[in-house]
């Protein structure tokens, strides 16, 4: 069973940890308040394609704290969520350390994301988010050809992906991930990566957000809301997504893989 713990800081917030590694951060007073890079960065890329208030549906892969389906019913009043959460233990622990919001639509169900996603009917999601992670890799059957082509059906014709798919400095594993993306959304889809500059430039291991939609992305409205917070990030689509990411082979489920570990979990820094 996963040890869960709950780190209060000093402005409020509330980190949840899970055996050691930091899944979440929480500002019960204010869910606008996000401090994970990689999850500023999704909330970019939504207010970027699906401004606010208007409700959205949204299907979560990943639970853990709750930060952005709480993010999104704070932002988006009456938007109906399903978070894909499989450890009970830990929603449990969350729902009672951190309770929701009243009049929330967020429904946890306690199932994995691949067969979670498998049984949403067709077009019933304007967004699925993949934040999912187990033992500090994102799982190797979120990132096939197949799980990208059940995303596909489950989002409306105009819908987005936006997953978390970390990697380390030659981006060798999330070239695949997005050649997979492309082959399962269509060769015209559009796509776009989004990371902290130093994780753009291939410096470091770090996070890296992929957006995948079968309508046109404004790019320059992603780089404008993340240009409101504060992580120095940057934003690659079109011709240089396609030549960072050149030679990417996608990812099927008989040669499925997790994704690269980081390379000192336990010393990310919670900013």
């Amino acid at each position: 069973m996963a040890a869960v713990e709950f780190v209060d800081d000093e402005h409020g917030g509330v980190t949840v940890m899970r055996d050691g590694h930091p899944q979440s951060h929480v500002d019960p007073e204010d869910p606008g308040h996000l401090v994970f890079e990689y999850i500023q960065h999704m909330a970019a890329v939504i207010d970027a394609a699906l401004p606010a208030p208007g409700p959205i549906g949204v299907t979560h892969l990943g639970g853990a704290g709750l930060t952005l389906p709480r993010w999104v019913h704070a932002t988006r009043p009456r938007s109906s969520q399903i978070v894909l959460e499989p450890d009970e233990t830990l929603t449990t622990a969350v729902r009672e350390r951190l309770p929701l919001p009243r009049g929330h639509r967020i429904r946890v169900r306690p199932q994995p994301g691949r067969p979670g996603v498998a049984a949403l009917k067709d077009a019933s999601a304007d967004v699925v988010l993949v934040d999912a992670f187990d033992e500090g890799q994102v799982p190797a059957d979120l990132q096939t050809v197949e799980f990208f082509a059940d995303v596909a059906r489950v989002l409306r014709p105009d819908g987005l992906l936006v997953m978390n798919s970390p990697d380390e400095p030659g981006w060798r594993h999330l070239s695949d991930v997005v050649a997979g993306a492309r082959r399962s959304f269509s060769p015209n889809a559009a796509l776009a990566v989004i990371a902290m500059r130093d994780v753009i430039k291939k410096r470091r291991y770090g996070n890296a957000v992929l957006v995948a939609s079968r309508r046109p992305v404004d790019v320059d409205e992603v780089r404008r809301q993340i240009g409101r917070w504060p992580f120095p990030s940057g934003v690659i689509a079109g011709r240089e997504l396609d030549r960072r990411t050149a030679g990417g082979t996608p990812i099927t489920d008989a040669e499925s893989r997790p994704s690269p570990t980081a390379p000192d979990p336990g010393g990310w820094r919670v900013r």
